[in-house]
């Protein structure tokens, strides 16, 4: 039985190939604030104006001639409030997804503030008091990560660094297990940091204070955190758009405890199974249930040796003198069609 749970582990929480994502303001209109992105602020104050700007911008790939030029005007995202208030972080907080392993890429220009010239990266956000951030300051001359919980600014680490205004810089940040490295310009500056705070969350750009900075070429790296067991459900309720819901329980380290790993909303997902689904995975039963407008089928999910992983339950909607038999033919073609999802990768394991 043991090595059976190993295959559901394994096979259910198989991690993804890696992915990339590029935030190109190109695409965006001049003085439009970017989609997806959620303006908040860390301490006092308010938050930032993070807008579109237009800015020459130097070019990555080297000249293919002498006279081709060295920059060209492009669009860049800009944070342009210059609220010089103390403890005043400004944060741009990519909404759309999180993250866990990456190498996270910008380019940066800090360009004019009296009391801070400052850009940074945060990431791992948890929300706008609780992150990790590595950023770059033009008037200190520093390059420093430090981690903010509770709102509260941790022990800063790094070394004194010319960072010239008005120039591009790269910042790149890696982020593996409870591992980071922090890159200014291509070297790495601090040395790695382990740290096991935050082992996934959100990415953002920061800023502080009346600092104005401009961000460029931002793009991310990573392993997707979706469960291949999530992404056959996704599927799933896609292909069969009548479905009503589609979930995945599998039996956890503790006898008798099952976890819902996959469902059509992926809130739910780590919420504990009933009896129900203790019992169809472990005595291979199934189970059918009914409402006014729906039925459900729970059965048995096996791996290509017969043996169960999980337990499925497929919920639909009902119509008059719908019976058990009924319904679990109808629930049978989706079944099949998972488990032979789950036992092709395992053959891919092999």
């Amino acid at each position: 039985m043991r090595t059976h749970f190993f295959w559901a582990l394994v096979v259910l929480a198989l991690p993804l190939a890696a992915a990339e994502r590029k935030f190109d303001f190109n695409e965006l209109h001049e003085n439009q604030a970017p989609p997806d992105f959620q303006s908040t602020v860390t301490g006092r104050g308010k938050p930032g104006d993070w807008r579109v700007v237009m800015d020459d911008v130097t070019s990555l790939m080297p000249a293919i001639s002498p006279q081709a030029p060295a920059v060209a005007k492009r669009a860049v995202l800009a944070q342009l409030a210059q609220d010089p208030t103390d403890e005043h972080f400004p944060l741009l907080i990519f909404s759309d997804d999180t993250f866990g392993d990456f190498t996270l890429t910008t380019r940066f220009k800090t360009v004019r503030g009296v009391v801070e010239q400052m850009a940074g990266l945060a990431f791992r956000i948890q929300n706008e008091t609780n992150y990790y951030v590595v950023r770059a300051s033009s008037l200190g001359n520093t390059f420093r990560f430090y981690k903010v919980v509770n709102g509260e600014r941790g022990t800063l680490l790094g070394p004194e660094a010319e960072i010239p205004s008005g120039v591009w810089h790269e910042l790149t940040v890696e982020c593996k297990g409870n591992e980071i490295r922090c890159l200014l310009n291509g070297k790495q500056l601090i040395p790695t940091i382990t740290d096991t705070s935050f082992s996934k969350g959100k990415i953002g750009f920061w800023t502080k204070s009346d600092s104005v900075s401009y961000f460029a070429d931002a793009r991310i790296i990573y392993t997707p955190l979706e469960l291949p067991a999530q992404a056959v459900v996704r599927d799933m309720m896609k292909k069969y758009p009548r479905l009503l819901n589609l979930q995945v329980y599998m039996a956890g380290t503790n006898h008798g405890i099952t976890r819902l790993v996959a469902s059509k909303d992926e809130k739910e997902t780590g919420r504990p199974g009933g009896k129900a689904e203790q019992d169809v995975i472990a005595r291979g039963v199934s189970y059918y249930g009914r409402d006014k407008k729906s039925v459900s089928v729970t059965r048995p999910l096996r791996d290509r040796n017969g043996d169960i992983i999980a337990a499925v339950r497929v919920k639909m909607s009902s119509f008059p003198g719908e019976t058990e038999e009924s319904a679990v033919v109808r629930a049978t073609p989706i079944l099949k069609e998972m488990q032979g999802r789950i036992q092709s990768l395992q053959e891919e394991l092999q």
